[in-house]
């Protein structure tokens, strides 16, 4: 039985977070101390979820940096698999 694709935490980032609160794109990224090309990487699953991006999420949104990287691991190591395999 194969089990499904895990979503990248930009995906979940963007239909969770920022879609649902209208956020402005330039704030967040601001808040983030990125840029609106590397938050638009994240949310496109381009570019993956730093320490430092997950600390700064965390705060923003009132979860953990844990959440943050568990989504970025899980949806790695399935990636990382289906290259092996």
């Amino acid at each position: 039985m194969e089990k499904r694709k895990p979503h990248h935490p930009g995906v979940i980032l963007d239909e969770l977070y920022i879609k649902p609160l209208n956020m402005n794109i330039e704030e967040l990224a601001a808040s983030l101390k990125i840029s609106k090309y590397k938050l638009f990487k994240i949310r496109t699953a381009k570019a993956s979820i730093t320490p430092t991006i997950a600390i700064r999420l965390a705060e923003i949104f009132n979860t953990t940096p844990d959440l943050w990287l568990s989504l970025q691991q899980k949806y790695d190591l399935h990636t990382t698999n289906e290259q092996i395999v």
